[in-house]
C-alpha cells in the first residue's frame, strides 16, 4: 500500500489540478466523473484525469488516502477539494472559479 500512497502523492504533486475519476476526461465511465470533468472543461482549466478503473489498488488507495469513500475526487495544488456534489456546489456558487483564480490556474 505504501507504493500506491507514494504514486498518489506523486500524481497530486505533479498536476496542479488532478481528478481521480472513472474513465478519462474524453470518455468518462460514470455520470459523476463526467459531471466533474465537464465542470473543469467549462472553466477551461488544464487538468489531469487519472482513470482509477485501470488499477484496483489505485482505486482503493485514493479512497484510503483522502478518507473519502467515493470517486471522483478532485485535488487542486495538492489540496483535496471533494467529490461530485461538493465540486458542483462550489461551481454553482462561483467559488470553484475563485479558487482557481486565487491559485493562478485560470
Amino acid at each position: 500500500m505504501m507504493e500506491v500512497k507514494l504514486k498518489i502523492e506523486d500524481l497530486i504533486k505533479k498536476n496542479d489540478i488532478c481528478l481521480f475519476m472513472k474513465g478519462t476526461p474524453d470518455a468518462p465511465q460514470c455520470g459523476f466523473s463526467m459531471a466533474v470533468s465537464n465542470v473543469l472543461k467549462h472553466l477551461n482549466v488544464k487538468f489531469e484525469g487519472i482513470n482509477v478503473l485501470n488499477d484496483e489498488a489505485l482505486r482503493q488507495g485514493i479512497k484510503d488516502f483522502s478518507d473519502w469513500p467515493t470517486i471522483p475526487q478532485l485535488y487542486v495544488k495538492g489540496e483535496f477539494i471533494g467529490g461530485c456534489d461538493i465540486v458542483k456546489e462550489l461551481f454553482e456558487k462561483g467559488e470553484l472559479k475563485s479558487l482557481f483564480e486565487k491559485k493562478n490556474l485560470l
